[in-house]
């Protein structure tokens, strides 16, 4: 089965068309509507299809971070890559990259970041309003291969209702380790029926402090990433290469009528970097992204509602070495479709239809010769139809879900590889792979069950098969990646991954005292990953890089995680203790690569009248169950993170101070499910404080 953008264009447009037959689109009522209409309707109330977990208002300000990873690092069963302050990607119970996709309103965020722990999500922040994450039946309406789950950043810049008057934010803050300032604003609006929306932040941070020295064990460690060839760094005090400088513009627009809304909305995103490896070197980010969105409610007897939104991206970032020449040039211009049709309660069930298309464009080129650098032109084009289910019978909440999907991999045939030709290996030789064209079809499903055996306590089951196409970079790659001191080698003969997730839940969800523990096992068949054979390469500007290629093996992570909170996010005193656990194993033998450490944790806050204190801490054990090429082990670490904030409202405009301290301890903090490339020479940064005023109106 195949279809493209423009014929799933054409079937939305018929589908809106009939859809739009109950619209008479008039000025709506002043009062705000409440909902966030990205959501399927199924997932409105809290059931099965509802996010995992939900980060908004002061819990997503307390733990806002300068990058996406480092705002979900410490939610139960989610980690971070740490390449730096600038780029830091979550990792879901062990898994990460492709395997975990990034959203921005229920579309792809259409950045590079799921191929390179060194690239930056191409998220602004500082705009956001929620963060969701999604497992299982609900992570099927956005996407098939997210074994690890979905992340989910909202923003507003398409409304769906009017503002009654005129609101918005004001934000500034200054942190003492990198000398960070940030200033954000936000304004939403209404002239009649349309609401206007922007915002925009600003932040510079220069390299960040650490608690002793760059490199793990001292100045003298004679590291050897790249066999025979030690490096030493001297760094102390200051990282460098650990600065990040960001700024956005978003703007919004949408009509808003009786029976829904149509709106548009444009993003410029710039984002510099530094990449803090023992060579170092920097990233210059950018991204235009343009979105329209729409709904009818009611659309059709027994539908409550039908969506549509389309989203075009144009993502380019430049590679600069540590002398700030410029080495390679990557672009993705990709454009998405989602169309879904909430159909009202039948039988007992209430759920969404829908189709979703994408097309991208992938491009990395050395800017030396102005060939392929690492991975050759590629065109990837996603065509999907996805069915999503929730029914409440009596104790019993049930969920369905299922989705198609077609992926096609089509790689530029006449691209040449920089270097190729050129490259010396250790013991053999490496050729690049064969630039094929590839065809996936891929089925995913996902059923589940929670079974309310007593008031507010609740045990679930739920397992999900999903499946995953190989990327371009693991078809078809071929050359030096200077991030991770590997010499990379494509398989383009890779078969569909599998993975088949079963998870079983106990949950209590109301009084003082609430908790839930979860015990899974992720099995994969066709695990991609990339295998270390041994020998080397030497080109120009790199010596000894170990090759890594592109393999399948059968794998199983598995894991558990619990949390208990009393009166949590409530007036008075509230805590909440924690910890999860996760392991990676291939079934032949051997342990995956880059799998986090067990932690436990636990929070306490306090709210009274306008203040408000909190305190984590966090304890991560040493990792020691390492791949077989992996250095290490990773060191244990104690996270100790505080904060106080103070609100007085002044006639409309309520005024927020704040200050936020972060590893109070100053602890030497290494994450294990970062290359270490990084891991060996960047600690995270060294104890902090942030200090800042919000306005709000």
């Amino acid at each position: 089965m195949k279809f493209s953008i423009r014929s799933s264009l054409i079937l939305t447009a018929v589908i809106g068309i009939s859809a739009g037959s109950k619209a008479s689109y008039a000025q709506a009522d002043p009062t705000p509507e409440t909902g966030l209409v990205i959501q399927s309707n199924a997932n409105q109330e809290s059931n099965l299809l509802s996010p995992s977990k939900t980060l908004s208002g002061d819990e997503l300000q307390n733990k806002l971070g300068s990058s996406l990873g480092a705002t979900l690092s410490n939610e139960l069963g989610i980690s971070a890559t740490g390449f730096g302050s600038g780029a830091s990607r979550p990792v879901i119970r062990g898994l990460e990259g492709a395997r975990v996709q990034i959203l921005e309103n229920g579309l792809s965020v259409s950045d590079v970041s799921s191929i390179s722990a060194d690239h930056a999500t191409a998220n602004a922040l500082d705009s956001t309003r929620q963060i969701e994450i999604l497992r299982g039946a609900s992570a099927l309406m956005y996407g098939s291969g997210s074994s690890g789950g979905l992340i989910n950043v909202i923003n507003d810049r398409i409304a769906t209702s009017l503002p009654g008057e005129v609101t918005g934010s004001l934000n500034t803050s200054y942190e003492t380790v990198d000398q960070g300032k940030t200033a954000s604003a936000v304004l939403d609006s209404s002239t009649g029926p349309i609401a206007l929306h922007l915002d925009t932040a600003i932040s510079n941070a220069n390299d960040y402090g650490i608690p002793g020295y760059a490199e793990l064990g001292g100045p003298n460690a004679n590291w050897q990433i790249s066999p025979g060839v030690p490096q030493n760094v001297p760094y102390s005090g200051k990282l460098p290469f650990s600065f990040n400088d960001q700024n956005n513009l978003g703007l919004g627009a949408s009509y808003i009528g009786d029976h829904g809304y149509t709106g548009v909305s444009v993003e410029r995103l710039n984002h510099n970097y530094g990449v803090p490896t023992a060579d170092g070197g920097f990233i210059q980010q950018s991204q235009n992204r343009y979105d329209l969105q729409h709904e009818t409610r009611d659309p059709l007897d027994g539908f409550a509602a039908f969506k549509f939104s389309i989203s075009n991206s144009r993502y380019v970032h430049n590679e600069f070495d540590n002398n700030g020449v410029a080495q390679t040039n990557w672009k993705n211009d990709a454009t998405e479709l989602r169309a879904v049709l909430d159909h009202q309660k039948w039988n007992g069930w209430k759920g969404s239809y829908g189709l979703q298309a994408s097309t991208a464009k992938l491009t990395a080129t050395d800017i030396a010769s102005g060939n392929s650098s690492i991975v050759p032109q590629t065109v990837t084009n996603s065509n999907a139809l996805f069915w999503v289910e929730q029914g409440n019978f009596g104790d019993f909440k049930n969920s369905l879900g299922l989705r198609y999907n077609n992926v096609g991999q089509n790689p530029n045939q006449s691209s040449v590889f920089a270097g190729e030709g050129e490259i010396a290996f250790g013991g053999s030789s490496y050729i690049p792979p064969t630039l094929l064209n590839r065809q996936f079809n891929l089925f995913s499903y996902s059923a589940g069950s929670l079974w309310e055996f007593l008031r507010g306590y609740g045990l679930g089951a739920t397992y999900t098969q999903s499946q995953r196409a190989p990327n371009a970079p693991e078809l078809y790659a071929y050359g030096p990646h200077d991030a991770t001191s590997t010499f990379i080698v494509g398989n383009s003969g890779l078969q569909t991954e599998t993975s088949h997730n079963f998870e079983i839940g106990l949950q209590k969800n109301s009084g003082l005292i609430r908790g839930k523990a979860n015990i899974y096992q992720n099995a994969f068949t066709n695990y991609i990953y990339g295998n270390y054979t041994g020998n080397t390469a030497t080109g120009e500007g790199y010596v000894n890089f170990p090759v890594v290629i592109s393999q399948q093996a059968n794998a199983t992570i598995k894991g558990a995680e619990a949390e208990l909170t009393y009166n949590w996010q409530e007036n008075g005193t509230g805590g909440r203790i924690f910890g999860d656990a996760s392991q990676g194993t291939f079934n032949s033998g051997g342990n995956l690569p880059l799998q986090p450490a067990p932690r436990l944790g636990a929070e306490i806050a306090h709210q009274i009248n306008e203040w408000k204190m909190n305190a984590s801490y966090i304890h991560a054990f040493q990792q020691n169950r390492l791949a077989s090429f992996e250095i290490g082990p990773t060191p244990s670490y104690n996270l100790l993170n505080a904060g106080l904030s103070y609100t007085e409202k002044i006639q409309s405009v309520s005024w927020t101070g704040y200050l936020r301290l972060s590893n109070l301890l100053n602890q030497d903090i290494r994450y294990a499910t970062t290359p270490e490339t990084v891991r060996l020479y960047a600690p995270q940064p060294g104890r902090s404080l942030m200090v800042g005023v919000k306005a709000t109106f």
